[in-house]
């Protein structure tokens, strides 16, 4: 049974340096922008994949024990890898016992949902924390990037191949996420698996240690848990803007704009009546301004 009695919105701000923040298959695997606004877009399968791979990592999350994430590659006894239905069986034989087992291991679901495909039907669990799409908080421009690599295209020859690649020099990017309370009674989300969920998304962005993934560096995240039931704001990564004397195109680190909460702490003030508590997280370099019209009710997030 879950312990999540609340109702959350989450608001989260990385950014990211001379990479891709999530590359577009479709597009030669170039970095989503919006061509209209000129705004840089991830995603929010990018941010659950980077949380997933936190908990697989480093937490425990590996299927060695009581705990597992459902949606990772595993190997079929046969060889190769495991389809949905495979990956199910995993769990048991009837249906009500994957369902109970799925829950009861596998992270992943109690705080995402999925769709559990078996032999005969489905399990349909929609997923108590939904994320929008993140997106950067100022234009951004792409950069086309051309080397040799280490081999030749094949044996003989004796001109190096050629690596192509586009990145973004800079990118702070929100997301804006719910944890809604009623879909929580039926995935069995805890208190404890948010408190979880935090510390994938910050801890989990910090160690995206890949060529492309190594300068995401997590600035903000922020908690809002309100004590009427049903009721959240929506939207508040509306609510928070940049201040920079540069052109956005020009940024090339968070030291070259502030982060101004004051339009935030406008909207989470007219309805603080209805807030239980606000808990934020800051990196120790962003130029943060506004935090003092938040209402009175702050409390750091820890991570053990």
């Amino acid at each position: 049974m879950t312990d999540m009695k609340n109702r959350h919105e989450l608001l989260f701000i990385y950014d990211v340096n001379n990479g891709n923040p999530n590359g577009d298959p479709a597009d030669e695997n170039k970095p989503r922008i919006d061509e209209e606004t000129g705004l840089n877009f991830v995603t929010d399968v990018r941010l659950k994949r980077t949380i997933r791979d936190y908990f697989f990592n480093y937490k425990g999350y590996n299927g060695e024990g009581d705990k597992d994430i459902f949606v990772r590659q595993t190997i079929a006894e046969t060889g190769g890898l495991n389809d949905g239905k495979s990956r199910a069986l995993a769990f048991g034989k009837k249906k009500d016992c994957i369902k109970e087992e799925i829950l009861k291991k596998c992270i992943d679901v109690r705080l995402f949902g999925g769709v559990i495909p078996l032999e005969k039907g489905s399990i349909t669990l929609t997923g108590p924390v939904q994320f929008k799409i993140g997106h950067s908080l100022h234009r951004v421009k792409m950069q086309y990037i051309k080397g040799t690599g280490a081999f030749a295209s094949k044996v003989g020859n004796q001109q190096q191949t050629f690596r192509e690649e586009y990145i973004l020099p800079y990118s702070l990017i929100a997301f804006y996420g719910i944890v809604n309370e009623n879909a929580a009674k039926y995935s069995n989300l805890s208190e404890e698996d948010l408190i979880s969920l935090e510390e994938g998304i910050w801890k989990g962005t910090k160690n995206l240690i890949t060529r492309s993934k190594i300068e995401h560096t997590p600035r903000l995240l922020i908690d809002i848990e309100y004590s009427e039931s049903n009721f959240f704001i929506g939207e508040l990564d509306k609510f928070i803007k940049i201040k920079t004397e540069k052109e956005d195109e020009e940024l090339r680190d968070i030291s070259e704009l502030e982060v101004d909460l004051e339009p935030l702490g406008k909207i989470l003030t007219k309805y603080k009546e209805k807030i239980a508590k606000i808990r934020i997280k800051i990196d120790e370099r962003v130029n943060l301004t506004g935090k003092d019209k938040l209402p009175e009710k702050l409390e750091d997030i820890e991570f053990a």
